[in-house]
């Protein structure tokens, strides 16, 4: 075999950090030996596969084509290494989660995943729909857990769960006890509403389609808590996932607002590069996900 494993290391890091001194730091190498193991990588097979400009590489075709492949030998070549030294297949995994999933979902899963694998490392990164699907097809994360709908040629979108928004205010708000709640009513509120780009945005633009320029929106936030203090303090209404509002119905701090005009249901996605090694851990995970649903 003409290359290494650790030249392959290089390579990836150089194209996800577009620079060899932080490509070699990530890895806990010296910037000369990161150089050196790229420059013979290249001269091996002479080719380029990098554009320089100054400090900064970017991808040329060729490097954008070998990129995922050279991703997914790295990742079966972890795997291999994580089997023969625990004799187990799953190992480390990195999840990305949306918001709603990330603060109300992911966390049960992620200690049945390491309570079955002692010693596993999972990394847990939450941000909105797109902040997610762009570290995913980035090869950053191994797997991410969305809202919102992407498409884009490189995804693989598998449905999860169910879910759905609720329209909901603060028990003394003049909606409050409506049997019904008309779209004369939804555009005379003033909202408060996630940021563009969260998968909840997503779906609640998609449901009230036709009302959206007559809507009065007077805050955009991007934390789900953030948005029912708000609420509760008599700021608006707001639009949030059923599952982010259970204990808050239930207590009575905020009230749902019946709306059965609208189509509020989604779908929660996994999301996964078509080109990524899948393995056993992240089959794992995804079981326990759907176990959980």
């Amino acid at each position: 075999m003409r290359y290494s494993l650790r030249q392959l290391e290089v390579f990836i890091a150089c194209a996800h950090h577009e620079n060899v001194s932080r490509a070699a730091a990530s890895l806990n190498m010296s910037q000369s030996a990161a150089s050196t193991a790229l420059q013979e990588f290249e001269r091996q097979f002479d080719l380029r596969l990098f554009e320089r400009a100054g400090k900064r590489l970017r991808l040329n075709e060729l490097g954008r084509q070998l990129w995922p492949r050279a991703e997914e030998l790295l990742e079966r070549a972890r795997a291999l290494e994580q089997t023969l030294a625990t004799h187990r297949d799953l190992g480390r995994l990195k999840i990305g989660a949306t918001l709603t999933i990330g603060n109300y979902l992911a966390a049960g899963i992620m200690a049945r995943y390491m309570e079955e694998q002692p010693g596993t490392r999972v990394e847990l990164e939450v941000a909105n729909t797109a902040a997610i699907a762009e570290r995913v097809l980035n090869f950053e994360l191994d797997l991410g857990l969305i809202e919102g709908e992407v498409n884009h040629p490189d995804l693989e979108m598998l449905p999860w769960r169910s879910d759905e928004l609720v329209v909901f205010c603060a028990p003394k708000h003049p909606l409050a006890g409506r049997g019904q709640v008309g779209d004369r009513e939804l555009c005379a509120a003033t909202w408060i509403l996630r940021e563009t780009g969260s998968g909840t945005r997503q779906t609640f633009e998609r449901a009230m389609a036709g009302l959206l320029p007559r809507l009065h929106i007077r805050l955009e936030l991007q934390h789900t808590e953030a948005i029912k203090r708000a609420v509760e303090a008599g700021l608006g209404i707001s639009c949030l996932s059923r599952v982010s509002l259970v204990d808050a119905l239930r207590r009575g701090s905020l009230v749902e607002l019946p709306v059965p005009q609208r189509n509020f249901r989604r779908e929660f996605h996994f999301a996964l590069h078509r080109q990524k090694y899948r393995s056993a851990g992240i089959e794992r995970w995804m079981e326990l996900c759907r176990a959980n649903s």
